[in-house]
């Protein structure tokens, strides 16, 4: 049975390096995501996006645009279910104001430990979700490609 989870989330680099959160909690708890997370009442997609950068990061997002959609079907334990289907909405952040936090603040819902800009090549599938290696993948092809991700491990 599958669980069903939606997010919209956001990809930031500096040079060679990428905008992660060390996670918490969730099926990517103790590796690297990506800023984002899960739209509350009323909002707007980009509504989303930067209210979650900002509770996530500590930066305030100014000019993004959409890059794409995608979704990871792996195996997770959550309640009853053993699947995850994680539909994922993607934008390139373009510019920002204010700086990273290295601790974020914490409240109910929050799964963020932090932000920390780190090189491309420090990131491999046991220490990044699958959403910071399609990042990379963006990053270094500087092309996305919307093709769902079926992860068997």
């Amino acid at each position: 049975m599958y669980h069903t989870a939606f997010g919209v989330y956001g990809i930031l680099f500096q040079g060679n390096c990428l905008a992660v959160i060390k996670k918490k909690a969730g099926p990517y708890q103790n590796r690297y995501d990506l800023p984002g997370g899960s739209m509350e009442a009323g909002e707007l997609l980009e509504d989303t996006l930067c209210r979650e950068f900002k509770e996530e990061t500590g930066m305030t997002v100014t000019s993004y645009h959409q890059l794409g959609t995608i979704n990871f079907l792996y195996p997770w334990r959550y309640k009853e279910t053993t699947m995850n289907n994680h539909i994922c909405v993607f934008y390139q952040i373009e510019e920002t104001a204010g700086a990273p936090i290295s601790h974020a603040p914490q409240f109910d819902g929050q799964d963020s430990l932090g932000c920390v800009f780190l090189p491309l090549e420090q990131f491999h599938a046991a220490n990044a979700s699958p959403l910071v290696l399609k990042a990379c993948e963006y990053g270094r092809k500087k092309q996305f490609i919307e093709k769902g991700q079926r992860i068997t491990e």
